[in-house]
């Protein structure tokens, strides 16, 4: 499996951005439109009392499905990639916990978080095509709705914060669990904004920097 990726060193901890090949994108989404019309297996999979957000719903994916769809194969080279780059060494162990949707719509966010594990990710199956606009119109502010938004630090001279991602299908951006992040309401559409995201653990010996 080709995977394309960026190794972006825009805070102090690296993220690698990637692209969901487009046949496990449309198995994702297929699964995922399938699966919210089982109530059964809805409430089943339901995660939304474990996670921060305020959004319309968040279910676990199933494990089964995450194998026979190639998305555990593809977690796991990506964080082999990511863990390579930066850290020079190879991982052997890659352990993931969980990984679940979030199916956000207009005025829903999500509140500034962090991750469990070693490794997590996030990135987007289903993007409005309109998020919509600032009510300061004549200021030249760039408009947040729908981002993604990394944070890490504080504001200094010539080393921002934060770092905000505007949402494209297929994108998905790898980063330390610990890294804390939120996402923005937006507005203007009732599209839905679908987006993926998981937690996984890697060789505790890299994973350490510390040592023992």
């Amino acid at each position: 499996m080709e995977i394309k990726y960026q190794n972006l060193r825009v805070l102090g901890p690296a993220v690698l951005k990637v692209r969901i090949p487009d046949e496990i994108l449309n198995k994702l989404n297929n699964y995922i439109d399938s699966t919210i019309e089982d109530k059964k297996k809805m409430e089943k999979l339901n995660y939304g009392e474990g996670l921060v957000g305020d959004v319309t719903q968040e279910f676990l994916l199933e494990l089964e499905f995450v194998k026979s769809s190639g998305w555990l194969d593809f977690l796991g080279n990506c964080s082999k990639i990511y863990a390579e780059l930066n850290e020079g060494k190879k991982i052997t162990k890659f352990n993931l916990l969980k990984t679940w949707v979030v199916r956000q719509f207009k005025n829903e966010y999500n509140p500034t978080h962090w991750h469990g594990g070693h490794i997590s990710g996030a990135g987007f199956l289903k993007v409005p095509k309109i998020l919509g606009e600032s009510v300061q119109k004549k200021k030249l502010k760039k408009y947040r709705g729908g981002n993604l938004q990394l944070i890490h630090g504080a504001r200094m001279f010539t080393c921002p914060s934060t770092y905000n991602i505007v949402p494209e299908t297929g994108d998905f951006y790898l980063f330390p669990n610990y890294l804390m992040h939120t996402v923005f309401p937006f507005k203007g559409t009732d599209e839905e904004r679908r987006s993926i995201s998981f937690n996984a653990e890697i060789d505790n010996e890299i994973y350490n920097v510390y040592g023992k």
